[in-house]
């Protein structure tokens, strides 16, 4: 079952984030857990444009995926979808979910108007680069970040 995401599911959520090599080093999984991942959950939460879901087997969280839905003057005033943060629980890859919860989010995007679904992988993880490229997504733009802290 795909579902909006609750305070709940923070803890979940955070320990799939920081189950990685990268997330290892920009997440803080700890018990308790930072109180800024509670105060970004409640923004997130209160934002129209922002759906934080998860997937959830048999009442456990394994899966989330946040879908941000950007507005713009561009393309005659239209609707951007973007997608982050999309992480299956170790235990749970190779089922099949990643590609549920992206049909999921690609028929979302289309029921909130939107004309473009984009997203942006770490080139240090090319087997997710190759999983998205098999969903139909294409590397049409080289995307370019700064970091700010």
């Amino acid at each position: 079952m795909i579902r909006k995401a609750m305070k709940e599911d923070v803890v979940a959520i955070v320990e799939m984030l920081a189950n990685d090599k990268l997330g290892r080093l920009r997440e803080n999984f700890s018990d308790p857990l930072p109180e800024t991942y509670y105060d970004a959950f409640e923004k997130i939460d209160k934002d129209d444009n922002q759906e934080l879901v998860v997937i959830e087997r048999e009442g456990r969280v394994i899966g989330t995926l946040q879908l941000s839905f950007i507005p713009y003057l561009t393309y005659q005033g239209g609707v951007r979808a973007q997608i982050e943060a999309v992480r299956i629980h170790e235990d749970f890859r190779g089922y099949g979910i990643g590609q549920e919860v992206f049909e999921w989010a690609i028929q979302r995007a289309k029921i909130k108007g939107a004309h473009v679904l984009q997203l942006t992988t770490d080139k240090q993880r090319p087997e997710a680069l190759r999983f998205y490229e098999r969903l139909g997504f294409l590397a049409t733009h080289e995307g370019m970040k700064m970091k700010l802290i």
